[in-house]
């Protein structure tokens, strides 16, 4: 029993284990009942304007650096995020098509309208189609059409691209006569009680969306996610309820990283109301899986209207701007007042001359974002920037739009601000990524160098044999360069140092099995 003991102990400190690093987190466990939550969207401004929740950056000593992540640094495969388009290249279709993009509604019957939809500024309707396929339809406003269906349809693929769970998008067009009322439909009235909802209902709500030229309705239709919804997720805590959620949101890394996504199509509604959990269930096992949701207020759209020119540069309540303007008497103008947008009524206000990747800001303060590191940025940045102009031209096809001039444009300021983005996040640390033993060499790939910023420059490789039991990590004598030596043991430590900027390295543990030496961890300093 003593020597099981001590055995256990010595496994508990090792910094690496036999399967690391994991590509996928470890089979949930089955959740129990779980309620659903419902979120005011009201108080949730107001508590994040006036004392932002969860655990931020300590002002001053250690930062604390992301969780949720496998020993490469990177999170896992699971319910909230999976390796896609950086790891495994999607094709041009893959990319357009999104999640599924085989199940749009059918068109050969009647659409029954079962519900109007809650909550948001659109107006729209949960329907079922003849297959019985259940969708969302979300109208464009009336004086810009195609504004908020283009946005939904660019940023679902885009975030899905990016690894997130998204509901499968489509654009349809079709006429009113489509639409049918089920005698079960219900509409809910401002008191609070229910009501048997008529075709004045239907009427009034088809009044407020766009109609194309040939008169026919345009959407977006969101096919009905799997499993049961039970509330949104915040970006902060956990859910007490459910027993796999065990890394508080404001330190993963799949959120955390998330900020430069938000801010690349300008997704200042980046807020739990348009986040969903839903209870799936999979050979028996229930547990919860986590989507993104609603993208119809990202780029220039603010989903009813085109965005406000201040979208992306302040907050809602920005204090501290307030009380400059207040001064100054306005005449200190904003940095994002100065933006020019283009005559374009489907694309609305998006720009990238202006756009900073470093000061945008969402709507209010999201403490996930807050909390965002020099490596958290990078992991998200090397996602961004591996998608390339032919990949962002397939995804803008996606939102057909009808002015020639509207996808020309999108693209280029989608690929404008990514470069932004990329220049940003690989200065602030060593941009070195894809690290592999091959030929008895350590390799990399210089991501600064392959996209065009210029390099990393020269890097110096220092090599140690690290204990495994112990962290403790000893000099070893090898070739220059990174040639890995022949002396030390099972484990070693490769330390990457930028010569111009000595604080940029990056900690590259090495496993010797048999037949092979496997990289096994990767940490960032800066």
């Amino acid at each position: 029993m003593v020597l099981a003991t001590v055995a256990a102990l010595g496994a508990a400190g090792q910094k690496f284990h036999a399967d690391d690093p994991l590509p996928r987190e470890p089979a949930p466990r089955r959740v129990g009942e779980m309620a659903v939550r419902e979120l005011s969207d009201v108080y949730d401004l107001f508590v994040h304007s006036l004392a932002t929740p969860g655990e931020l950056q300590p002002r001053t000593g250690p930062k604390i650096r992301a969780r949720g992540v496998n020993t490469l640094g990177e999170p896992m495969d699971g319910p909230w995020w999976e390796r896609r388009h950086y790891w495994k290249p999607m094709t041009a279709e893959q990319l357009r098509r999104g999640p599924d993009g085989s199940k749009p509604p059918r068109t050969d019957g009647k659409w029954t309208i079962m519900r109007p939809k809650s909550g948001g500024a659109t107006p729209g309707f949960w329907i079922k189609d003849g297959a019985g396929g259940v969708y969302l339809l979300k109208f464009d406003p009336s004086d810009h059409p195609e504004l908020a269906s283009a946005a939904d349809q660019i940023s679902s693929r885009i975030f899905h691209a990016l690894g997130y769970h998204v509901p499968d998008n489509y654009v349809v067009e079709f006429a009113g006569a489509r639409l049918e009322l089920s005698p079960e439909a219900r509409i809910k009235e401002a008191n609070g009680q229910r009501r048997r909802m008529t075709q004045d209902d239907v009427r009034a709500i088809l009044g407020r969306a766009a109609r194309n030229a040939s008169g026919q309705y345009r959407a977006t239709a969101s096919r009905a996610v799997e499993g049961a919804p039970i509330g949104a997720y915040r970006y902060h805590g956990t859910r007490t309820d459910d027993v796999n959620d065990i890394v508080p949101h404001e330190h993963r890394r799949d959120l955390r990283g998330m900020r430069l996504a938000a801010a690349w199509i300008d997704h200042d509604d980046s807020r739990a109301i348009n986040t969903m959990d839903m209870l799936v269930e999979e050979d028996g096992l229930r547990y919860v899986k986590h989507y993104q949701m609603d993208f119809g207020s990202t780029l220039g759209s603010a989903s009813y209207k085109p965005k406000s020119a201040r979208s992306g540069g302040e907050y809602l309540f920005d204090w501290r701007n307030a009380i400059v303007q207040f001064v100054t008497l306005g005449a200190l103008v904003p940095e994002w007042a100065r933006a020019r947008y283009p005559n374009i009524p489907s694309i609305g206000r998006f720009e990238s001359e202006r756009f900073s990747p470093e000061k945008w800001v969402p709507e209010y303060p999201n403490p996930a974002f807050m909390n965002a590191l020099a490596d958290d940025d990078f992991w998200m940045a090397k996602q961004i920037m591996a998608l390339t102009d032919e990949d962002l031209r397939a995804i803008v096809e996606s939102a057909r739009y009808s002015d020639p001039g509207a996808p020309v444009y999108m693209t280029e300021c989608l690929i404008r601000r990514r470069d932004k983005i990329g220049r940003h996040a690989f200065e602030r640390v060593l941009p070195l990524d894809r690290f592999v033993v091959s030929g008895g060499r350590l390799q990399w790939q210089d991501l600064s160098a392959r996209h065009g910023f210029g390099g990393a420059g020269p890097v110096r490789v220092e090599w140690f044999e690290f204990n495994n039991a112990t962290g403790a990590a000893a000099p070893l004598q090898a070739p220059e360069g990174a040639w890995l030596p022949e002396a030390g043991g099972p484990y070693l430590l490769a330390q990457l140092r930028q010569r111009t900027r000595p604080s940029h390295t990056i900690s590259v543990y090495l496993r010797r099995n048999e037949a092979s030496v496997e990289v096994v961890g990767v940490e960032h300093q800066w």
